[in-house]
């Protein structure tokens, strides 16, 4: 266990703000977890992975709590599936490249997401037509009502688009340990959103489809390890019908995709359309090769990013009656 005072957090957040936190915590066991929560019950408190999906808004006076909890173990096998348990603080692109290794299918097109595994499960992330939640068995967590382990099945988790049951209803009472993952030995593949066929072989193997991932993800989007970013700034807009018909109407090029619950648009090509390429506030940019995302050039403060985030928002509103929500979270 590891704690330290008036830290900076500049290295534990992928959009490089130099903010401080009064505490910081690394905790290697679910017993060092619980003695933390004992230790520290009176002040507020942070979990995060590897700071990629938020913004610090300003210091923050309360201890943030991070797991160096990394390994993974095959806990079950059948003819055709292995369920790996992946421990909460395993970064999530490591584990996708040891699952590809071992020839087994689920989270292939996942790779090269920033992050680590619990905060996956917390966010759902997801790309290229998965997510997180379709490979989901069960999540591993401590209740921090009680300090004691407990495990939620998938459907206690209410995973959402970009969402969970560990950011609202349960939101601070379960601190994920470690995810069940079900792979599958057999050849299940995504591979309809955007150009991600046609950059692939026939037959294409796990290893195919995570390498493919990773050329189309670096060719769009900035390493964050050199320009500091949040990936992914708005979720896609999931519109009715309708309202996708009307926009269909006015303009016939618009990019969709059917989901179960509607028509979903890429945010991207809203905020292009919007004219916000090219929109800065102070040292916080539009990434040039992906509108969908903001960048820190350098200097960017909280309240550059935000103005910038609200700016984009109220352009696309204007243009195309459509509300932008925000994948990143504001701390």
């Amino acid at each position: 266990m590891q704690i330290q005072e008036n830290i900076s957090l500049l290295p534990h957040n992928t959009f490089r703000m130099d903010v401080r936190a009064r505490y910081w915590a690394e905790y290697g066991s679910t017993d060092e977890l619980r003695d933390l929560l004992q230790r520290f019950a009176d002040i507020p408190k942070l979990f995060i992975g590897q700071g990629s999906n938020l913004l610090f808004t300003k210091d923050y006076d309360g201890i943030i709590l991070h797991s160096s909890m990394a390994r993974a173990r095959a806990v079950n096998e059948t003819r055709d599936e292995v369920y790996i348990e992946a421990q909460s603080g395993l970064v999530l692109d490591q584990l996708i490249e040891q699952l590809c290794d071992m020839n087994l299918y689920g989270l292939e097109n996942l790779s090269h997401i920033p992050g680590e595994t619990g905060a996956a499960a917390v966010q759902n992330v997801g790309a290229y037509g998965t997510e997180a939640k379709d490979a989901i068995s069960e999540v591993q967590a401590l209740d921090t009502t009680t300090l004691q382990p407990c495990t939620l099945t998938h459907a206690d988790c209410h995973f959402g688009y970009r969402d969970s049951v560990f950011k609202h209803e349960a939101a601070g009472r379960y601190v994920i340990t470690s995810v069940t993952f079900r792979l599958s030995k057999q050849a299940v593949c995504h591979l309809d959103y955007g150009n991600l066929r046609e950059a692939l072989p026939a037959n294409p193997t796990p290893t195919d489809i995570r390498n493919a991932v990773i050329r189309i993800r670096q060719s769009k989007l900035p390493e964050v390890s050199q320009t500091g970013s949040a990936g992914s700034f708005f979720k896609n807009p999931v519109v009715a019908q309708e309202t996708a018909d009307t926009l269909l109407s006015k303009h016939p090029a618009m990019p969709y995709y059917k989901q179960t619950d509607g028509i979903k648009i890429p945010a991207a090509w809203l905020i292009e359309q919007a004219g916000c390429k090219r929109l800065t506030a102070g040292d916080a940019g539009v990434y040039e090769h992906q509108p969908l995302v903001i960048v820190n050039r350098g200097n960017a403060t909280p309240d550059n990013v935000m103005r910038l985030a609200q700016m984009i928002q109220e352009r696309v509103e204007e243009q195309f009656g459509i509300s932008l929500q925000r994948e990143v979270i504001y701390i």
